[in-house]
């Protein structure tokens, strides 16, 4: 019980620290979004989020309070032209993939994104917004062709249902327009830790360990609406119980 009111002021610590490494590189991308070459400006932007994420995972990893077990994505790495879905038990599931693929872009709210300062490196990245479903699914697809990974949460939301929440459609079209594989990727936690409703400030059971295992690769296909009900139940065969649940 000690120990407790200094995890707490740790785990505080933490977010701070990922708050200011967000900001820092943000005001850099604020300036670098009009002056670099789009090319150029994808793989620096997504390169560079990267890896303030996995200084992130790493500094959090040192103190013990948050573990990343990420090794089954080492073979995705320098894949290009790939959907990566995954499903959102937390907060933090995006900057934990994120920091193992350097060429992943994310889908994000069109509000976040057109955000001066907070959104910068987001732009710079090329990252997408969903303000309009016809503009995002075009944009996804151009990434995608381009070399990019797309890295999507079917479920549209943190998880909030046992096993998991029902799969929105968009990813199997998107898969269809782009002649792109589909890999599926399990997020496993025993911690209740940013999920739906939990607030930042309170403490959970410590460590906070999260790890990444691969699914089952889905070829694109025709009948997109077939695909996304196929791709939902592989998840719902291969999720692991949690030891705990959001509140």
């Amino acid at each position: 019980m000690l120990l407790r009111p200094f995890q707490w002021l740790l785990l505080q610590a933490l977010l701070l620290l990922l708050g200011a490494l967000s900001l820092g590189w943000n005001l850099v991308a604020f300036v670098l979004y009009p002056l670099l070459p789009s090319r150029v400006g994808i793989v620096l932007g997504r390169s560079a989020i990267a890896e303030s994420y996995r200084a992130f995972w790493w500094f959090a990893g040192i103190t013990g309070m948050l573990k990343m077990q990420t090794d089954a994505l080492a073979p995705l790495r320098e894949e290009g032209g790939l959907i990566i879905v995954a499903n959102h038990p937390s907060l933090l599931d995006a900057l934990m993939l994120v920091a193992r693929l350097p060429r992943g872009f994310c889908i994000m709210k069109a509000s976040l994104l057109r955000n001066p300062f907070l959104g910068a490196g987001a732009r710079l990245a090329r990252y997408i917004g969903n303000d309009t479903g016809h503009g995002m699914i075009r944009n996804a697809v151009d990434g995608l062709r381009e070399g990019g990974q797309l890295v999507l949460f079917p479920e549209g939301t943190r998880t909030t249902q046992t096993p998991l929440n029902p799969f929105r459609p968009g990813v199997t079209m998107i898969a269809k327009l782009a002649g792109a594989p589909i890999q599926t990727v399990f997020i496993d936690t025993d911690s209740p830790y940013l999920g739906k409703g939990w607030p930042l400030w309170r403490l959970p059971p410590i460590p906070i360990v999260f790890t990444a295992r691969l699914g089952e690769r889905f070829a694109p296909r025709d009948d997109a609406a077939a695909l996304l009900r196929e791709i939902e139940q592989s998840f719902i065969a291969g999720m692991q119980p949690r030891g705990a649940t959001a509140p």
